[in-house]
């Protein structure tokens, strides 16, 4: 969205394919209609700055200088003589439609879905992911429980516990498995980001406000229930993520809410062949200069694509990208204005400094897998056990997350892979690799037939 308003203010025409059925994404997600919530703006932090944004992109859409396309799902990018071809999935099932749109340029924003570790008991009903708890309540304002643990890793759960607390929740303990001893040789960074630690004092705030314990250096290893979840167990770790014996407790809950940081979404990116690298967390993003490129000349990247960061380095990637597209396109009509740039490029430096040491103090320690028993289901789709990837692993050779793909099914169902990718590739010993795959969502195959022959 950013990157639209910016673009179009500097004289291009511009086309947004949005996968959701409004603009703000994943962060900025709004209540139904039907479910007339007086206060949307409550849910949400920097709603603002949304606002203005938002204000701004319906009326460059009203201008007829951008074509907002919500709801069309992009799945493939085919490059041609005078720039790209978008091909998506527009509208809902059984209505969906193929469209296909025209670009000189285009600029990737695809964000980020959860990074999941497993364990036993994770497939308990009641058992959410920590993004998945927000969006229940952002979305459709209902609690997953009423009594929530909150764990895993990353400065999300303490978004996600204060927002649930302030919700009318429960929330007996955020289980933070990193220690944010971590950031102690990070203070430059963390003092050149004076917002990022007024942010945090705000959640810090509002956990001691309603009472909810903050247990660094613990981890749920159990989820315990019969036809729903009823307790969790919670161990202490050690620096590599190992439960240490004798330090297992229960604490009785109806929801956990639950994520290890995000993983950046690259199927559209990697199917152009753009360059990636790793991150400090341990995931895989894409690899962009100065003002945004990709390794694929045409094609720019914003947002989680290039590292997970947040919205603040989100929106000024996505304008910084917007100035770095003009001057390709118009370069004589749109040159940068009054420095813009370089302050963005300036701005953007801070903020992805702090988002790598973010990165780096909560990245999982290789010890997690010590909590996972052989008979723990690790991926979900095809019910495939932790022993049998292990057995994979260490009795048929296999050494990446493909291999054990094609002897166990692992990674084969419905999420294809989405879910259970990073810890098939920790199982395996393989390091973690970009998605790789042909089509970045569902296609009818009635749209593959109508596609032209030079598209196919």
């Amino acid at each position: 969205m950013a990157a639209a308003v910016t673009a179009a203010g500097l004289g291009l025409r511009v086309a947004v394919l949005d996968a959701g059925d409004r603009p703000g994404g994943q962060f900025y997600r709004h209540p139904a209609p039907g479910l007339g919530a007086d206060r949307p703006e409550a849910l949400h932090h920097g709603w603002a700055e949304f606002a203005t944004r938002e204000a701004a992109l319906r009326a460059h859409a009203s201008a007829g200088r951008i074509t907002y396309l919500p709801l069309h799902h992009v799945w493939t990018v085919v490059p041609g003589e005078d720039g790209w071809t978008l091909h998506a999935v527009a509208g809902h099932a059984p209505d969906e439609r193929a469209a296909t749109v025209s670009a000189r340029a285009v600029l990737i924003a695809t964000g980020a879905h959860e990074r999941q570790l497993p364990f036993p008991g994770w497939t308990l009903p009641g058992v959410v992911g920590a993004g998945g708890a927000q969006a229940m309540l952002k979305g459709g304002l209902v609690l997953p429980g009423k009594r929530v643990v909150v764990a895993g890793s990353g400065p999300l759960l303490l978004a996600v516990a204060g927002s649930l607390a302030a919700a009318g929740a429960a929330v007996p303990a955020v289980v933070e498995a990193a220690s944010y001893t971590a950031y102690a040789g990070r203070v430059p960074t963390l003092l050149r980001n004076p917002g990022k630690l007024v942010e945090a004092a705000s959640y810090g705030g509002a956990l001691a406000r309603h009472h909810v314990r903050l247990l660094t250096r613990h981890a749920v290893t159990e989820a315990h229930g019969t036809g729903r979840i009823e307790a969790v167990t919670v161990a202490r770790l050690d620096r590599d993520w190992r439960p240490l014996p004798g330090t297992a407790r229960r604490i009785p809950c109806d929801a956990l809410a639950v994520g290890h940081g995000l993983v950046p979404q690259l199927e559209l990116a990697t199917g152009l062949g753009c360059a990636t690298r790793p991150s400090p967390d341990g995931t895989v993003a894409l690899e962009v200069d100065a003002e945004q490129r990709t390794s694929v000349p045409g094609i720019w990247s914003a947002g989680e694509t290039g590292g997970i960061g947040g919205a603040r380095l989100a929106l000024t990637e996505g304008e910084l990208a917007a100035y770095s597209v003009a001057a390709a396109l118009r370069p004589a009509a749109d040159a940068p204005r009054g420095g813009r740039p370089e302050r963005l490029a300036r701005r953007r430096a801070r903020l992805r400094a702090f988002a790598d040491a973010m990165a780096a103090a909560h990245r999982p320690g290789e010890g997690w897998t010590g909590w996972l028993r052989d008979d723990a289901v690790v991926c979900r789709c095809e019910e495939v056990p932790a022993g049998r990837i292990r057995e994979a692993a260490e009795d048929l050779g296999a050494r990446d997350a493909r291999t054990v793909k094609l002897l166990t099914r692992a990674g084969m169902g419905w999420c294809q892979g989405r879910m259970c990718g990073p810890a098939v590739a920790a199982l395996a010993g393989a390091e973690p690799a970009a998605d790789r795959r042909p089509f970045s969502c569902p296609v009818p195959l009635g749209h593959l037939a109508e596609l032209p022959a030079t598209d196919r």
